[in-house]
């Protein structure tokens, strides 16, 4: 049957070359045996595509490690017939209720009476030749539904991997209705290589441990703890944290979730590890663990970074897994052959400034309010996580206060990070010059009252359950400019940048923001030769730009805040009378369709003609926030910027994540590796969509023009009278106004607006 789907075999093979590894490091493994821990693949790369289906296992061979292993949850059709879906009841996860709409039925599992579509009704012929699968997760691309048809156990022998996990749920149950999935072991070909038999019936792995010994592993499936296993009738919590030693005559392992290793607390932060890697070894005993996934929130102490909960198991310094059972073949595969063992590496060299990026070379790790990504924007923790994290620019966007202080926070609006809503809702105010909606806003308060207000950490996606870091949702304290400066001049950064907004706004209220600006780093000697630290300064007005040209020390960096597809030859040449960066926003380096990539843009091309460089952001780790291409994983869109597109800096608010990406000898572009972290292939998924499945493609983005790029001259500074504050009975307006707010970042979310300019 694997025949079928010839075409899916060939897209994307350029993903993961074949490369033959040259001096590769051999690294030493705290596994049972001393080899690197298995990928285990499971239904394929089911993050992506319907579990379990051709393009799954495909695509799982295609994009892991040489010695993927596939992983099938085998079942059985009325003539016997090995099938891989892991739900008993089919219309879940497939559309036969629309081909066979009569067929369903009622049967008992243990104690409960069960509805619905069962594989064990109809003959292989059937449901390989009418049935589809679909995706059963609402955040994964339900794009593939309908398109393509259930594999057989044979199926996934044909795709020649190295190894096949079958694990066997329901072997009780098929028995009853007088089907044996032992019998069906039994009799295969030889030539399929099943190297591990894993079931969550012990009764099963006994019976089938003596007749496959030395074909096949054979390993427990543990349930969750309170979950009863049946022969024993203990808990699988009793039985492999208890007793493990009772296992040891059955079977050559566990599979365990991945929190009987790593649990955590109810605040889902992680406690210590226990002892069950190291006892299963001392005992001989093989440990995997299950339940990995790129959009299944898993502890806030991986900063939404799906690889950073890889290494948690694979790379810490008392032991490691013997495999990982994911849904995301390429991101294990990359924590295991990239990322493991590097901690203690250099960062890669970064760039010359205004030249392309080379082999062995990288783009900057520039912060967007220090490292937002864990704690609150602009705050001294999130400064210094950020220094920590190998960020080598650290930024500052100045605010200023009432009476004229100016400091750093990401937004004029106080109410998007600060706890101002509490305190201060009589100074509610609408200024279109800054924003839509009404807010509270830095200039409107004196700085002992701004200093009075505590940080507020707010993720994007946190109304849908995406939190940063609650336990430090209100800690740090904002840092004046100078004292910003005076951080930096002791960190070990190379350099900063300070972002300068509404500066025309500012200057009618009597506030020099450019001015402030000016005098704080000369102040702090950053425009002398004798400092080593860059300084960037960047800004959406030329006007403002324009004023530090007096400056030649500083680089000045042109934000260009609408998505554009292109720049025209003149817009380019304007843009380098005043400034030697642009900065852009993602979604105008690639093209969309739908959901899926369809194209680059030439911008960079553009950009870098005119000899200048280009910083793109902002990123997040969150999986909400990376679009399908990437695999919900942030190093393959790092990977992707930095690889593909040669982008000059990458603006992050995790920047331990792209440090890591780039401490890996697989962001070294003169190494040759077997195996790489590779950039998206736009244009491949989407080729894989059905005609029709997709929405019209939207007209691409504007070019980039000359008019896009002039500001007129910044106004004198003058105090004009503030706006009046928003009447009090408008509160619940602006409470409604807030909720519509949320709405509308809900439905972004769900439309995958991962390109946006924000």
């Amino acid at each position: 049957m694997g025949g079928r789907y010839p075409h899916m075999l060939l897209i994307l093979i350029l993903l993961h070359g074949a490369n033959a590894a040259l001096d590769e490091p051999v690294q030493k493994w705290q596994t049972l045996d001393g080899s690197p821990p298995l990928v285990i693949a499971r239904g394929g790369f089911s993050g992506l595509f319907p579990e379990s289906s051709p393009a799954a296992y495909q695509f799982a061979m295609s994009t892991g490690l040489p010695d993927v292993v596939l992983y099938c949850d085998l079942q059985l059709s009325s003539d016997g017939i090995g099938i891989c879906k892991s739900c008993l009841k089919l219309d879940k996860s497939t559309l036969i209720k629309e081909v066979f709409p009569k067929r369903d039925k009622t049967y008992k599992l243990g104690t409960e009476d069960v509805h619905g579509w069962f594989l064990l009704d109809f003959t292989a012929d059937e449901l390989l030749n009418n049935v589809t699968v679909t995706q059963t997760i609402l955040s994964r691309p339900s794009t593939f539904d309908g398109v393509m048809g259930m594999y057989t156990l044979d199926d996934v022998k044909e795709l020649q991997p190295s190894r096949i996990w079958v694990n066997v749920e329901y072997g009780k149950f098929y028995e009853e209705h007088k089907l044996s999935i032992e019998d069906y072991l039994l009799a295969l070909p030889k030539e399929i290589p099943i190297a591990y038999i894993s079931s969550p019936d012990i009764s099963f792995l006994k019976s089938i441990s003596g007749k496959f010994k030395g074909k096949a592993k054979i390993v427990l499936r543990s349930l969750w703890e309170n979950a009863t296993e049946p022969t024993l009738a203990k808990s699988y919590g009793d039985i492999v944290m208890k007793d493990l030693s009772s296992l040891k005559p059955i079977v050559s392992g566990i599979l365990v979730p991945k929190h009987f290793i790593w649990p955590t607390n109810k605040e889902e932060y992680l406690l210590p590890s226990t002892s069950l890697v190291k006892d299963a070894h001392a005992l001989g005993m093989e440990v995997h663990a299950s339940g990995f996934s790129n959009d299944n929130f898993g502890s806030y102490n991986y900063s939404h970074d799906p690889a950073a909960e890889y290494l948690q198991f694979i790379d810490n310094p008392d032991f490691c897994v013997d495999g990982v059972l994911t849904d995301f073949t390429p991101t294990a595969s990359g924590a295991i052959a990239c990322l493991a063992h590097t901690k203690e590496n250099p960062l890669l060299p970064t760039a010359k400034p205004f030249v392309l990026s080379e082999n062995g070379e990288r783009p900057l790790i520039i912060t967007h309010n220090g490292a937002s990504g864990v704690f609150s924007g602009c705050t001294d923790l999130s400064y210094q996580q950020a220094v920590k994290d190998g960020a080598d620019i650290i930024d500052c966007s100045v605010r200023m206060s009432k009476d004229g202080v100016a400091f750093c926070l990401g937004s004029s609006d106080l109410t998007t990070s600060t706890t101002a809503a509490n305190t201060f809702m009589t100074k509610v105010i609408t200024v279109s010059e800054i924003q839509n909606k009404s807010g509270i806003f830095s200039f409107d308060l004196s700085w002992s009252e701004i200093q009075t207000l505590k940080p507020d950490l707010n993720g994007p996606y946190a109304q849908v359950g995406l939190k940063r870091n609650p336990a430090a949702k209100n800690a740090g304290k904002l840092l004046t400019l100078p004292g910003f400066l005076d951080f930096a001049k002791t960190s070990n950064v190379s350099g900063i940048l300070i972002e300068i907004e509404d500066a025309p706004y500012l200057a009618t209220r009597g506030l020099g923001v450019v001015d402030a600006v000016s005098s704080a780093l000369v102040n702090a000697s950053y425009d002398k030769e004798s400092n080593q630290q860059r300084v960037l300064i960047q800004s959406d007005d030329s006007s403002v730009l324009s004023v530090f040209k007096k400056f030649p020390k500083f680089e000045r960096v042109l934000v260009i805040d609408p998505i554009v597809s292109s720049a025209s030859k003149p817009s380019v040449d304007e843009i380098k009378e005043f400034a030697h960066t642009v900065m852009v926003s993602r979604g105008s380096l690639v093209r969309v369709h739908g959901f899926f990539l369809s194209g680059f843009t030439d911008l960079v091309e553009r950009v870098h003609d005119a000899n200048l460089t280009l910083h793109v952001g902002v990123l997040r780790n969150e999986f909400m926030n990376i679009g399908f291409d990437y695999f919900a994983d942030p190093m393959v869109e790092i990977a992707t910027y930095s690889m593909a597109l040669v982008s000059d800096g990458l603006v992050t608010e995790f920047p331990a994540t792209a440090a890591a990406y780039f401490k890996s000898p697989c962001s070294d572009l003169t190494k040759n590796l077997s195996y790489s972290i590779v950039a998206a292939n736009p244009g491949g998924l989407e080729k894989m969509v059905p005609a029709g499945a997709l929405p019209p493609a939207l007209p691409p983005a504007p070019v980039l023009e000359p008019a896009d790029v002039i500001d007129p001259p910044l106004p004198p500074v003058s105090v004009s009278s503030p706006p009046e504050p928003t009447p009090k009975v408008d509160d619940e307006a602006s409470s409604a106004s807030s909720n519509a707010g949320n709405c509308l970042l809900v439905a972004g979310i769900a439309a995958f607006l991962y390109l946006s300019s924000h």
